[in-house]
């Protein structure tokens, strides 16, 4: 799968050196020298090539590009390995093997009544949600190329690799891209029960609507942690995936024969038009005029019945179209139709919104006053209970319209009114999930609640907590669950909607617990959940499990595959304990972002990824788990509270904090529409001084690019190293901890000691020092020495060192212990390269900017200023400011005539663009080419 630059080749291509064989060299060198820093040493090597004249940047940016290719050719076969043979026909094979199964559980005997097999595929039993957080680490074009080489198209030539930060109408037609692809895929699928329905019971198959996977989006409705999402955003999106999903069905029946599908036609023309009526009337983002707001609304209430709000209307003129139909083939597709549309209503996905706990309580609070206070304070914990219970008792539906929408300041309120306005004027056929984030109490569920009956919605939403964090997981959650069910008003809702829904994260339990402890503790959390349904008398309920993922190897992302992850988050023993329970569940996984949608990129792609999913979702319900990770629970428990232990020592050690926010946040690019850490009062970057302060993909990112996935691994290796022969025989006798340590293994093989050396002594002085004492010319040891004293006056140096000895400790340790023919996994060669590549780049950066000239102080900019942003690698902001304090030509008025003979004119200052500002730029964007090449070795970001 070899893709050649665009461009034609530099003639100095054969002079770009062979970084793979210096790589293994350097390591090769390095073994058996405990004083060795073969990433240092390469990149060093690489450094007196460049000042010999022996080597370019062109040589280097061309090397870079081939390991780029390779990584390409690489991920997207692994893509294709993930989800298990990708072929039409074997993907169809799969699918019919369910079905067949569902029907015929044993071969040797009878179908099953009808009236189990319908309810068996009318059942929701799996979803596929599709969310946009930051992971678009490939340009569009360059994803869509990755997923069609997964298939076997070669890419074209020189596809760029760096990311292009998506806005919200990006981040919306990528996902609406995967999930048509996913929808048609689900077609496929309900094809299959239907066709062995009609092969099964001749008479009686056409009434069928299979809907046993779904699809859902928060894509445009989750408003937690962003503000670029107004009321009208959401309600635009969401009518155009109104708009998307009539149009599907729309062509699904044009390619069809016309007879008895008239009418159906006809009803569906005039809803499309309607719809597209109601989004060209929709506000643009930004703040509302209130006029246009109100032609909106005028145009959403005149046409709505004509655009339909449930689609109870086609559903009835699809009978006809059916009875009318001239062969079985066109009955099929007609079922098939018929089937998406009532498993999805008006729509191309059911519809998730989202928010965080802050906003509900601070929305509550305003309409009820006794609500204040903060609900994890003891003292007012019973009051806050006493009192939203008794708001629920008052409260009643209240009026809901746009005008309130545009006044209402709370964004909780905002967001439960928008809901009410798709329920009355888009589709109340099918149920919002109303997700909030940081739910640490039961009174956050109950105050959801207060909002929702206020707005006339508690039919129409499933309100669920997200936990997330260690404390949630292993003491809040169930509490939190309790809590709202000893009030009389939750459980009235749940058995109202039938179901509770439940969702778990990574994405900071990962980051601060460690990937594999959380995954111990969120078991644990749902195994108790089930004691405390049938505790409740609540038996009867569905729950929803909602996997949002997090981890830090791609956002949902397992090593082993799609059937492994699905295996991984819905574990032997959880699925037993419901179904000894007998309670029924609905696993849900989420598919984020532009590295969540590569397996929903192409319709191969999405086709065998809901076979992994229809697979997964109809394995039958296990016996008795005789796996040993719960056999002998002590070991496995104990070696996952020491990493939750070891863990939660990194995350507060200012060196941790150092090592990450150093520069590790600047070798990103953009790859969502939220920055990576937050601003400093002063411009720039704020210094990072606790791992908190990084979203949780960026913190998994920057690990990632530091060449050390501690988030996966560290703790680990001092609980195995103590029982090694345990930890072995564990790993290879449980399906369950190989699922869990395969995150481990990952880890270590995308970690590299030498590699995280060579960053910490990058923030070292003594480092710069030690080579300037070897500097073979005088001006670079002067620049070498005034890199350390800079970085001296940063005084990470030393907290840096610290946190590395302690992650060297248990590395080591988990290497030696890990079980394997020869040694435990290593980062390949390739990877090692990028990163002393880029380890070049940056001290060649560091090295030309303190030469920065002496400047006075002027537009708000110093020398110290910029030099501070410069070691922080925030290049692009400090070249713009250097472009102003050194403008490269001479202002437009020089040239004027002043009616006197001219004071000499100097120019701009070109030699300070050349010789600075033009190498900076250059070098930083080769930086992040670099780390854009690490992300495809990764193979994903965070």
């Amino acid at each position: 799968m070899d893709h050649q630059p665009a461009t034609p080749p530099d003639p100095r291509a054969a002079q770009a050196p062979d970084l793979l064989a210096l790589a293994e060299a350097a390591r090769a060198q390095g073994r058996g020298d405990p004083f060795a820093a073969p990433a240092l040493a390469m990149a060093l090597a690489l450094s007196r090539r460049l000042d010999d004249g022996d080597l370019t940047l062109d040589d280097l940016r061309a090397a870079l590009r081939h390991i780029g290719d390779l990584a390409f050719a690489d991920r997207a076969a692994s893509l294709a390995r993930k989800l298990g043979a990708t072929d039409a026909a074997g993907t169809d094979a799969a699918l019919i093997a369910v079905a067949g199964r569902v029907a015929r559980p044993d071969p040797a005997d009878s179908p099953v009544p009808f009236a189990a097999f319908r309810a068996a595929c009318e059942r929701p039993r799996a979803a596929a949600v599709f969310t946009a957080h930051p992971t678009f680490s490939l340009p569009r074009e360059t994803n869509r190329a990755l997923a069609e080489a997964a298939g076997g198209t070669a890419p074209p030539p020189g596809l760029p690799l760096r990311p292009v930060a998506p806005d919200l109408e990006e981040e919306f037609t990528q996902a609406v891209v995967a999930i048509a692809n996913g929808r048609d895929a689900l077609d496929r699928l309900a094809a299959a029960f239907l066709a062995v329905a009609r092969d099964t019971w001749r008479d009686r198959w056409r009434t069928l609507m299979p809907a046993p996977v779904l699809l859902s989006s928060w894509v445009g409705y989750d408003t937690d942690g962003r503000t670029d999402i107004g009321w009208q955003d959401t309600l635009r999106l969401r009518l155009r995936m109104k708009e998307l999903g009539l149009a599907r069905l729309e062509a699904q029946i044009e390619a069809l024969p016309p007879e008895g599908s008239g009418p159906l036609r006809g009803r569906l023309a005039g809803a499309l038009d309607a719809v597209r009526a109601q989004i060209a009337a929709c506000p643009p983002p930004g703040t509302p005029d209130p006029e246009a707001a109100q032609r909106f609304a005028r145009v959403l209430i005149d046409r709505r019945e004509e655009a339909l709000t449930t689609p109870g209307p086609l559903l009835e003129l699809f009978a006809e179209a059916i009875e009318a139909a001239p062969d079985d083939q066109a009955r099929l597709a007609l079922c098939v139709a018929r089937a998406g549309l009532a498993a999805h209503g008006l729509s191309l996905a059911q519809t998730h919104t989202r928010l965080n706990s802050a906003q509900l309580h601070n929305a509550a609070r305003l309409r009820v006053p006794a609500l204040g206070g903060a609900p994890d304070d003891a003292a007012r914990r019973r009051a806050l209970f006493g009192a939203i219970n008794a708001a629920l008792d008052e409260a009643k539906p209240e009026p809901v319209d746009t005008g309130g929408l545009l006044s209402e300041s709370a964004s909780a309120m905002r967001l439960m009114m928008t809901v009410a306005q798709i329920t009355k004027h888009v589709d109340a056929s099918q149920p919002v999930r109303f997700l909030v984030a940081e739910t640490e109490s039961g009174f956050t569920l109950l105050a959801a609640l207060f909002l929702a009956r206020l707005c006339g919605v508690e039919r129409h939403v499933e309100i669920s907590p997200l936990f997330e964090t260690a404390e949630a997981l292993e003491r809040r959650g169930e509490r939190v669950i309790e809590e709202a069910l000893r009030s009389p008003h939750w459980r009235t809702y749940l058995r109202g909607i039938g179901r509770l829904c439940l969702q778990f994260g990574y994405s900071d339990s990962g980051r601060y617990v460690g990937q594999p402890a959380a995954s111990h503790l969120i078991e644990r959390l749902k195994l108790r959940v089930a004691d405390l349904l049938a505790r409740h008398g609540l038996g009867a309920l569905e729950v929803v499990l909602f996997e949002t993922h997090g981890e830090g190897l791609g956002r949902g992302g397992h090593p082993d595959g799609l059937a492994a992850r699905l295996d991984y988050l819905d574990p032997p023993a959880v699925r037993a304990a419901f179904a000894a329970a007998r309670i029924p569940t609905r696993i849900e996984t989420s598919f984020q972002g532009g590295d969540g949608y590569q397996l929903f990129g192409t319709p191969a792609l999405a086709h065998a990824a809901i076979a992994r999913i229809a697979e997964h979702a109809f394995a039958p319900p296990p016996g008795e788990v005789a796996d040993p990770v719960y056999a002998e629970a002590g070991f496995a428990a104990d070696l996952f509270a020491g990493m939750r232990s070891a863990m939660a020592v990194l995350v507060e050690d200012p060196g941790y904090a150092g090592l990450l926010g150093g520069f590790g946040p600047a070798l990103l690019d953009r790859t969502g529409s939220r920055p990576a850490a937050r601003q400093s009062d002063t411009g720039g970057p704020a210094t990072i001084r606790h791992a908190r302060e990084l979203r949780a993909i960026p913190n998994n990112a920057v690990l990632q690019q530091l060449g050390f996935l501690a988030n996966l691994t560290h703790g680990l290796g001092a609980g195995a190293s103590r029982e090694p022969e345990g930890f072995a025989e564990l790993l290879r006798k449980s399906p369950r901890f190989a699922g869990a340590m395969a995150f481990a293994r990952a880890g270590l093989t995308l970690s590299d000691a030498d590699v995280l050396r060579g960053y910490v002594a990058t923030l070292d002085p003594g480092m710069w020092l030690d080579r300037a004492a070897s500097a073979r010319s005088p001006a670079n040891a002067a620049s070498l020495t005034a890199v350390a004293t800079a970085l001296e006056e940063q005084g990470l140096g030393d907290p840096v060192r610290r946190v590395f000895r302690s992650l060297l400790a248990d590395h080591t340790a988990l290497r030696r212990a890990w079980p394997s023919e020869g040694e435990a996994p290593r980062m390949s060669d390739r990877l090692f390269a990028v990163h002393a590549v880029r380890l070049l780049l940056v001290h060649r950066i560091w090295m030309r900017a303190v030469n920065m000239p002496e400047f006075s102080p002027r537009h708000g900019v110093t020398r110290d200023s910029l030099l501070r942003r410069l070691l922080r690698l925030d290049v692009e902001e400090a070249a713009k400011l250097l472009d102003q304090v050194f403008p490269a030509h001479e202002p437009p008025s020089a040239s004027l005539d002043y009616g006197e003979p001219p004071s000499p004119r100097h120019g701009g200052y070109g030699r300070e663009h050349a010789e600075l500002m033009e190498p900076l730029r250059e070098l930083f964007a080769m930086v992040r080419e670099a780390s854009a090449v690490v992300s495809l070795e990764c193979g994903a970001f965070g």
